[in-house]
Order: C-alpha cells, then structure tokens, then sequence
C-alpha cells in the first residue's frame, strides 16, 4: 500500500505523523478542528444539493424563455448527471495523483463557472453545456470531499465528523424547492444559479485554507483507455435514451444507443484484460461477484428509475397541469425531502428488527407504490393530502436507499473499498440520469397516442405509472438477498423458518 502524502497548514489538519496509516484505516488521531474540515467540505455539499432541487422547480419556466417544450429541458438535468457518471469513476485516481485539496478546489471552481454560465445561458443548447461543466465539478467536489474526511479524521471521531457533514445535506433538499419556487415566481430564473458563487467563492478560499492536499506517492496508472471507453458509452447511451423522447430523431436516438453499446462492449473487454494483467479498471466490474454487493447495485438501479424520474414530472405535473405558481409547487414538492429526513432515525432500528432482506422487500413495494399514487393527483386534491403522500413516499424512498447503500459494502474487503465506492456512486448517478430519460419518454408516447401536443393529467399519469412499474421489478431481486445478508451491520438475527431460504440463496 503506497503511503500517504500530507501537506500540513495551520495545524488545522492531522500532523502528517498522524496521516502515516494506510488509506484503507485513516489516521490515527484527528486534528484539533476536524469539525470545521467538515464543515467545509459540507458547505459544498449543501450547494450542490440546493442547485438540483432549485433547478427542478424552475424548469417550466426557462423553457418558455428558450421556446421550448416543458418536456424537453430533461436535458438540462441528464447532461448534469452525465458529467457526475463519466467523471467520478476518475476522482479518486485523480486525486491520489495531483492531491485532495488541489482537485477539490478545482472542482469547486469548475461549479462556480458552470453556475455562472448557466445564469447567462441563452438557449438550451448553452445550459446543456453550462450543466455539464458544473457536472464536471460536482463529479470531483463531493467523492473527493468524502475522500479528504475519512484521511483527516480518525475512526473514533468519524460518527461526530458525519453527523457535522450530513445535516447540510439534508436541508439543502428541504429549503431548494422552495427557495426555486420563490425565485422564479418573484425574481428571475437565473438567480437560482447565481446564489452559488459567493458560496463556492467563499469555499475556495476555506479549502485552500484549512484543508491539506493529501495525495498517494505512487497513484499508479490512470486507465485512460477505460476512461474514454466507459464515457464514451454512458455518453451515448444516455442522450440516445434521452432523444428517444424528441420528435424526428429516432435516427439518432438509435445510432447513439448502439455506439453506446458497442463501446460498452468493449469496454468489457479492456477491463477484463486489465484484470488478468493484475490492474484494476476504471470501473472495476470484478467486483460484481460479491453476491451483495452485486445484488445491491442491480435492486438499487432499477429502483433509481422512480427516483431520478419523481423531481422532473411532479414540478411539471403541478406548474403544466394543474396551472400553480413556481412558488406554490416547490412548497408541495418540499415534502418528499422532509419525509427523508424524518427517516434517518428510524432506519436502524427497523432494519435491526427485520433485517436487510426483509426490510427491503415490503418496504421497496411500499415505496414505489406510493410514487405510482402521485400519477393520481389533480387539481381537485386538497394540498395538505398531496404533501403527506409525497412525505411518505420520500421517508420510505429514502429508507430503501440508506439500506441500499449500506449493504453493498458488507461483503467487500477494505483494499477494494475506493473502487467499490467509485463503481457504486457511477451507476447511481448513470440510473437516476436513466430515470429522466424514461419518465421524458413515456410521457412522450403518452402524448403522441393521445394526440396531445401539451401534457395532459392523463399523460403525467402514465409516465408515473410507468416508472413505478419498472422499479417494482427490483422486488425480483431483493429477494434474492440471504435472509443473514448484512446482520453483522443490522444486529438482526435471521428466523428459524428462514434458514431454508438461506441455503437456497
């Protein structure tokens, strides 16, 4: 295992003493102020959050301005997730090899720019581009940040680093739609892009300040062949899914896909090579074998289908369909991030007391049944009851995901942990950026079978419908999870009358 480099600053970080571990233990002790590192790194965090949730709510609006279909800013938000799919498998290798706090600083700029950028955007074709360079800096920002806390602070204070690190991140999502709503109803779309440069200027200048540019001496080398690989093909296959839904570019669409496929093939290929020469891949496919860990990423992704389908159609749904204010829709669409943080407490003792298996069985068929009821909203139900249907679909929503990703890594050994991190967190973004293209495309077709040139209620029905469908299948392969899958990590112990299931799997 290489050893870790530390510049030291100000004695706010660990001495480099202390940093002297491998990468896989961390430090053995923490600097003094490792609270406000992650702050620091939270603050870029709860930007990152803040932006996505706000740029949903004000959609509709910014495609009148460009002359647009409501329907068709989806690219706007699949370009985002595309820059995080192809360049967060690279920000671990990048890091190790030019240093945390010079990448994070860099990534924190990269946002800045796109966030100026997409505040004097012009037409989509502009935001496309602006999002994707603010993709390109929120790839790095957050992995990267996640990378500087767990080499800074040591495992006894990780609990306490976290709970410091995780609560900007659950308020972005809770005041982000309806600061949106606010924003477009009453000032101008594109302040929702200009808020984040004091904040990103302010966390350059604390990075560069108080963060140490800790970097591996032998980083090894950087699998640029599967990096242009892999980006070529989620590329390509996310905007092929994403034209499916654009009139008269059915060529296209199917021309991109197959390049996508192609070079995904051959991506295969690369990786397995790589491996019979002892080199890991830039998304290491090895580590599918872990039945857990495979069966979480399979379950997860279709289940990410709804999720990354939900904060595109309802905004739509309420400011298309129903006619409410930007302001208005972001108060309902709160919900579904207030219901998540109401969950955090719940997770572990739920999970404790059903364990992994059966905890993400019911409570995935819970979940994505109560996405599906949002496709029977209209203007006629009284808000009070659309804010509690969403609170719940976001509190169960987001228990299946915490379960997620917390069982992947049960079976995964510690020298594997930054590839595993890496793979995981790549489809994760690549299914949620899935999400918009189906739930554009389905509402497309519906549509196109109605005779519709504007989405009607029945249309958003549908599309809802049809995304919930797609992840009700994860059910298939929850099931398949060992009834013992993850009870080290739950304290769960498995009934006798599942011992019979448990041989089976």
């Amino acid at each position: 295992m290489a050893s870790v480099n530390a510049e030291v600053r100000d004695g706010i970080v660990p001495a480099a003493g202390s940093l002297a571990k491998t990468r896989d233990e961390g430090p053995a002790t923490s600097g003094a102020n490792y609270r406000l590192v992650a702050l620091i790194i939270a603050s870029a965090l709860f930007m990152e959050f803040v932006d996505a949730t706000v740029l949903a709510t004000a959609l509709p609006t910014m495609a009148r301005d460009f002359g647009v279909r409501p329907q068709e800013m989806s690219v706007a938000l699949t370009s985002y997730l595309l820059a995080l799919a192809i360049f967060i498998p690279a920000s671990g290798m990048i890091a190790d090899r030019f240093g945390s706090r010079t990448v994070f600083r860099t990534a924190i700029l990269l946002f800045v720019l796109g966030s100026l950028a997409c505040g004097q955007a012009l037409s989509l074709e502009m935001m496309v581009a602006s999002r994707f360079l603010q993709g390109m800096g929120g790839a790095m920002m957050i992995p990267v940040g996640r990378l500087v806390l767990l080499r800074s602070v040591a495992k006894q204070d990780m609990v306490n680093a976290m709970s410091w690190l995780l609560v900007p991140a659950l308020i972005g999502p809770i005041i982000g739609p309806p600061l949106g709503g606010l924003i477009v109803t009453y000032l101008d779309w594109r302040w929702i892009f200009y808020i984040n440069l004091p904040m990103g200027v302010l966390g350059f200048y604390l990075v560069g300040r108080f963060i140490a540019n800790i970097r591996e001496d032998d980083p090894g080398r950087f699998d640029t062949p599967g990096f242009v690989l892999s980006g070529l093909s989620l590329g390509c296959l996310l905007f092929g899914f994403e034209m499916v839904s654009r009139p008269g570019e059915g060529l296209t669409a199917s021309a991109l896909i197959a390049i996508g496929l192609v070079t995904g093939l051959f991506y295969v290929l690369h990786a397995r090579r790589r491996e019979n020469k002892g080199e890991s891949a830039i998304l290491d496919l090895s580590l599918m074998r872990d039945n857990t860990f495979r069966l979480s990423v399979i379950a997860g992704s279709i289940t990410r289908i709804t999720q990354g389908a939900q904060p595109f159609l309802l905004p739509l749904m309420m400011q298309v369909g129903f006619g409410f204010s930007a302001a208005r829709s972001g108060t309902i669409t709160v919900a579904t991030a207030v219901g998540s943080l109401a969950m955090k407490s719940f997770a572990p003792r739920v999970l404790r007391r059903f364990g992994f298996r059966r905890a993400l069985v019911w409570n995935g068929v819970i979940a994505t049944a109560g996405y599906a009821i949002c496709g029977l909203f209209s203007p006629s139900w009284p808000v009070w009851t659309m804010f509690c249907v969403l609170a719940l679909s976001g509190f169960f929503m987001s228990f299946q995901f915490t379960a997620y990703n917390t069982i992947a890594y049960d079976g995964i050994d510690k020298k594997q942990m930054s590839r595993a991190t890496a793979f995981y967190s790549t489809f994760q973004q690549l299914m949620l950026s899935l999400g918009i293209c189906v739930a554009a495309m389905a509402l497309h077709l519906a549509m196109m079978a109605g005779g519709h040139q504007a989405p009607t209620l029945t249309d958003f029905s549908i599309a809802f419908w049809v995304v919930t469908a797609i992840s009700l299948t994860a059910t298939l392969w929850n099931l398949r999870f060992a009834p013992d899958a993850g009870s080290e990590i739950s304290g769960h112990a498995p009934a006798e009358d599942d011992e019979p299931r448990k041989e089976a799997a």
